[in-house]
């Protein structure tokens, strides 16, 4: 059965799922943390710059104005599938995305920077929009390297083509807009405003106010080298019915990663370092940690229990 987010704006549509498998909320924080992000000033020749930025402020209110009725749709309809979703990804919110990359971030395999697509942005943008449209944007390989750890070893990172960044950062905006109504308060990490003090706040805080004497700190190995990708798109169809946007997440983790020329395709991973890789971590752990923990402590507990995640990392309290 179809729904429509209002008889008179279309740009919603969601779609009850034929399951009710429930999610667990009563963790969610009371506070709704803010999705803004900082966005990066564009270079400009001084005669247009006031005319760019009325476009620009312009654009990001309409993006804006966008994400805040998916939000809403998300927070009213805790079960029920977003089936129009794609459309969203318009000129102007791929245009935002790329205003918020680093303009010195390393390039992928395409050796394409930030600086040298500035130019002729606009052509760019109105080309890489019809061809996400129409189907004929491929994914490319993410650049393999590594960059050191405390211990030593090697961290594998990979680094995606620059549009392929735009894209990812476009498609992460739509999913958050939904997916920080679902989260649990528990989990912090790669979530607007819920970052590394945040969680240390929660953590002194639930140490100090409950009965807790063993602390277990963990992590798990290799996580996002091993990420089942074929669970991971079941947990997304949980929310995302548009499968347009399941096509696109699909294509990013079948892209497969270079190193030395040659690319490996895996069937796990979501290529740590690329754009939606966090977000798409958070979504399986959500399902396979978060819900779990929560549902052990109201089931099986027998004395008080804290748990407190940043992306992969872990404590809980006994």
């Amino acid at each position: 059965m179809m729904h429509g987010y209002e008889k008179s704006d279309p740009a919603i549509v969601a779609m009850k799922p034929a399951n009710k498998a429930g999610q667990l909320t009563a963790e969610q924080s009371a506070a709704e943390p803010t999705a803004a992000e900082p966005v990066e000033p564009r270079a400009g020749t001084k005669g247009n710059a006031d005319q760019q930025s009325t476009c620009r402020t312009q654009s990001r209110e309409g993006v804006s104005q966008a994400l805040e009725r998916i939000r809403k749709v998300a927070k009213e309809r805790k079960k029920e599938k977003f089936t129009a979703l794609f459309h969203h990804i318009s000129i102007e919110l791929l245009e935002q995305s790329f205003f918020e990359l680093k303009e010195d971030a390393a390039p992928g395999v395409d050796r394409l920077t930030w600086t040298d697509y500035e130019i002729d942005l606009e052509r760019k943008l109105k080309d890489l929009h019809e061809r996400v449209h129409r189907g004929a944007y491929r994914a490319l390989p993410s650049r393999r390297v590594y960059i050191p750890k405390p211990d030593g070893r090697q961290r594998p990172l990979a680094v995606a083509a620059l549009e392929d960044k735009i894209v990812q950062r476009a498609v992460a905006k739509l999913l958050n807009a939904i997916y920080e109504e679902d989260f649990l308060g528990l989990s912090y990490g790669f979530r607007p405003g819920r970052g590394t003090h945040n969680a240390l706040d929660a953590l002194c805080v639930g140490i100090h106010s409950k009965k807790v004497s063993f602390i277990l700190d963990a992590d798990i190995r290799s996580f996002f080298d091993e990420i089942n990708q074929q669970w991971l798109i079941r947990f997304l169809e949980h929310r995302i019915g548009d499968r347009r946007i399941i096509r696109l997440i699909q294509k990013w983790l079948k892209a497969g990663v270079m190193e030395d020329g040659v690319v490996t395709i895996s069937d796990r991973g979501t290529g740590q370092g690329s754009v939606i890789s966090p977000l798409l971590a958070n979504i399986y752990l959500h399902y396979t940690l978060d819900l779990w923990a929560v549902r052990w402590r109201q089931r099986e507990a027998t004395g008080d229990m804290i748990f407190v995640r940043y992306a992969d990392d872990f404590i809980v309290g006994f």
